[in-house]
């Protein structure tokens, strides 16, 4: 709640509010009403096979059993996700937000259409 608090607060002061940490990218990408692109979270850069860049049998191990093992890094299924913007250059409001994932085999996802501005036509 706290970043959708901050995308309302700065709405039409900034031009992109974008959220990070959870690591997953989300799907609530949008165009406030006063021009501000905002999504909660941009997702993650790195490997997806594990627990956040992580391998998983030693992270599953400490959350089963509270004995802290080191977690060594995974290494298979790296993506790159984040937003790609498009920008009014006279007013520095976004135009579209548009989510993507891109996996190291070269393919992209876009989760959703690009979100058009308060002022386009539909």
């Amino acid at each position: 709640s706290e970043k959708q608090a901050a995308g309302w607060h700065l709405d039409g002061r900034v031009t992109a509010v974008v959220g990070t940490h959870t690591h997953v990218l989300t799907a609530d990408a949008r165009i406030l009403t006063q021009g501000t692109a905002y999504i909660s979270d941009l997702g993650m850069t790195g490997p997806y096979d594990g627990v956040i860049g992580r391998d998983a049998k030693p992270v599953l191990h400490k959350f089963l059993t509270s004995m802290h093992a080191p977690f060594t890094v995974a290494e298979d299924n790296v993506h790159m996700c984040g937003v790609l913007l498009s920008v009014d250059p006279e007013t520095g409001k976004a135009s579209s937000i548009r989510p993507m994932d891109i996996s190291e085999d070269g393919s992209s996802h876009f989760f959703h259409d690009v979100l058009q501005g308060p002022d386009s036509a539909e």
